[in-house]
């Protein structure tokens, strides 16, 4: 019998993690939208073998920018990062799966929550939620000073 098995209805999925034998209960977000999908490659690892934190983290900000991109008139950048809980390791080979929403918009500024989810290399159609993060992005204008957010 497999170290890991899995159900799937739906959109859930239930998967049991051999690492610590805990049985994973993964519903993936139909309030968010997927804006993107990446694999990490050896490169991107820390010395554990794990992926770097720091690469995560800029592939939440790309995906974190895609909702108030529709928003923002010209250029905009990351000025707070509001929350970031790293769950579970990432990696290499994982095929991560990043959903966003957006939870405020402000005169000038955005704020979006991001998901990731992982399907482990050789456990694909069973995710792991990794990591998630609150995000807030400012609207910019051509001399880097915040500019009025439209609102559609």
């Amino acid at each position: 019998m497999s170290s890991e098995s899995s159900a799937q209805t739906g959109n859930t999925v239930r998967a049991s993690a051999s690492a610590d034998s805990q049985t994973l209960d993964v519903q993936l977000p139909a309030d968010k939208e997927l804006v993107l999908k990446v694999i990490p490659m050896p490169a991107d690892c820390n010395a554990n073998g794990d992926i770097f934190g720091g690469w995560v983290m800029a592939q939440v900000d790309l995906a974190g920018s895609v909702l108030p991109s529709r928003y923002v008139d010209g250029r905009m950048a990351t000025v707070a990062v509001n929350q970031f809980i790293f769950k579970q390791p990432v990696r290499v080979g994982d095929i991560l799966s990043f959903f966003s929403s957006v939870t405020r918009i402000g005169n000038t500024s955005i704020t979006v929550q991001v998901e990731v989810y992982a399907e482990r290399f050789r456990a694909q159609g069973r995710y792991i939620k990794v990591t998630e993060a609150s995000v807030t992005y400012v609207a910019i204008d051509d001399f880097g000073k915040p500019q009025k957010i439209i609102k559609n």
